[in-house]
């Protein structure tokens, strides 16, 4: 600008000279250059540099002082947490950052870099960054040597279920491995009519005793033994007991009502079939579609048994069927099932006599002339029931339909291309006569998996090594066969053994094959600030 020119203020910095190394530096209380106070001054004094972790091989779980076990993944923040939980002098600064520095997984070392400040001298904040090493140690928990010494349940869930058959408890078994129930059970034993998981302490088994309320109904009593008693500190040892009782009907089994429970459910026909047993009894009555949920509560309020069950079924040829319509002229229908005038005979008398039989039924949707479909013969039956001698023998039907047969489209020899995994039990070596029974058991479950795709949703299902030797091609036997994108892959890491149920090509191969615990998540990386 011409003219005038803006008076200048004089400012003079003044300077000290470090008192270590003699540079010029601004004033402050150290009387040091920041340099100096690095090299001079270490916040960190106090604080260990290497430490252990204690890490059990059997459940994979790491030592938490004082005296928990923590499951815990690689570069996880459950892990960042333990090892910041074992740096002792941490409270005398502040924990600005932490992470983990990468290792060689199989070095047995874990490192973790520590970022802190403290203040030095008054209002001067010194920050550092040091790096900590700890060395994994193995180390069995109490609970893994109570079970090597044989001596470790504390309580035990007894499921029973009072029918002839294992079907339910190899579908149950699936449940459990799906949802990893199985994972705090220190032994498996089976027993002829149930199986017994014992727990190491009684919470896991009422977590265990409530997940089977939540898929199954079922009827529980608890009871426990008094093992020890110190009469110094007034502590008590009991083992506890969890009698679980699962309803004794399962999936298509006929079954009547009584009075009360029909009433409540709409006047629902006595006569009814068993379409799903979950949390709930699913029933449908055949001849007019109606459906109805039995409540866990209402069940065991007036409980009922099965009046035929699948080993009663009998196969029948379908000869002809009408749609039955409404006054509208519309189908009469209900979710996936639709409402037929059918016309069958059996299928042992086609050519022997000409004994027919014109019923209604509830699987419109699923039949067609020609097909072979199971149901129960009430002509032949001889059924003892309070509930059913009640009632009137001229509008009980002849006939009731519960399914369509695959039995003339399965192939003879045909290998699956999928298996399932099970659960490692302890078994009492049985009869020949009972180990038929159960291979029998365990192959018409596995026909069930097959024809029943809802099913299939709920279990877990893994491909097998050696694939299907042939495609099939025929609409009728896609039906049974399972896609591939409802399998999962099998991976090395997971300890469940695998095992493909029974082969119809080879009987000699019938077993079971055992499973372990469930396999652990992938390791995450994590970081973690105080």
């Amino acid at each position: 600008m011409d003219g005038y020119a803006l008076p200048q203020s004089d400012v003079h910095q003044s300077f000290i000279l470090c008192c270590r190394c003699g540079a010029h530096i601004p004033p402050n209380p150290a009387a040091m250059c920041e340099a100096c106070v690095r090299a001079h001054i270490d916040i960190t004094e106090g604080i260990p540099k290497q430490g252990n972790l204690y890490f059990c091989r059997n459940c994979e779980r790491y030592l938490s002082p004082p005296v928990s076990w923590v499951k815990a993944d690689l570069e996880s923040r459950e892990l960042l947490a333990i090892c910041l939980k074992r740096v002792k002098g941490l409270n005398k600064v502040r924990l600005v950052d932490a992470g983990f520095v990468w290792t060689e997984p199989h070095s047995k070392r874990i490192k973790i870099k520590l970022t802190v400040q403290k203040e030095v001298f008054s209002g001067a904040i010194l920050q550092q960054t040091f790096i900590v090493e700890y060395i994994v140690q193995n180390q069995m928990c109490p609970t893994c040597h109570r079970v090597e010494a044989k001596d470790t349940w504390n309580a035990v869930a007894q499921v029973r279920q009072k029918v002839k058959h294992k079907r339910t408890f190899y579908y149950l078994e699936q449940l459990i491995i799906k949802h990893q129930q199985h994972t705090q059970t220190v032994g498996i034993k089976t027993v002829p009519d149930g199986i017994d998981f014992y727990f190491a302490a009684n919470r896991d088994a009422k977590k265990f005793v409530d997940f089977l309320n939540a898929v199954v109904p079922i009827k529980t009593k608890m009871s426990e033994r008094l093992i020890s008693h110190d009469i110094h500190t007034n502590a008590f040892n009991f083992k506890y007991t969890h009698s679980v009782e699962l309803v004794p009907v399962c999936k298509d089994d006929l079954v009547c009502l009584p009075p009360a429970t029909a009433r409540y459910y709409g006047c629902i026909s006595p006569l009814v079939l068993v379409t799903h047993v979950g949390g709930t009894i699913q029933v449908i009555d055949p001849f007019t579609l109606q459906r109805a949920e039995i409540l866990n509560a209402m069940f065991w309020k007036d409980p009922f048994r099965s009046l035929m069950t699948q080993e009663r079924l009998v196969e029948f040829t379908v000869l002809d069927m009408e749609v039955v319509k409404d006054a509208a002229g519309n189908p009469i229908t209900a979710k996936k099932a639709a409402l037929v005038d059918i016309v069958v005979a059996r299928t042992r008398d086609l050519g022997v006599n000409d004994v027919q039989y014109s019923l209604r039924s509830h699987l419109g949707n699923f039949l067609q002339p020609g097909d072979d479909v199971l149901g129960y013969d009430l002509t032949v039956a001889n059924i003892n029931d309070e509930h059913a001698n009640k009632l009137d023998p001229s509008k009980c039907p002849e006939i009731i339909l519960v399914k369509k047969s695959y039995r003339g489209k399965r192939r003879a020899h045909r290998k699956r291309n999928w298996k399932l995994k099970f659960l490692a039990k302890d078994e009492d070596p049985g009869s020949k006569k009972e180990e038929d029974a159960a291979m029998r058991d365990l192959e018409q479950f596995m026909e069930e998996i097959e024809e029943d795709k809802e099913m299939r949703g709920t279990i877990n299902i893994y491909r097998s090594d050696e694939q299907a030797a042939a495609t099939e091609t025929d609409g009728e036997e896609d039906d049974l066969k399972v896609r591939y994108d409802e399998m999962l892959d099998e991976f090395e890491t997971m300890e469940l053994d695998s095992g493909a149920g029974p082969d119809p090509a080879d009987d000699d191969d019938h077993h079971l094959h055992a499973a372990g615990p469930a396999p652990d998540a992938p390791p995450a990386a994590a970081a973690a600030a105080a």
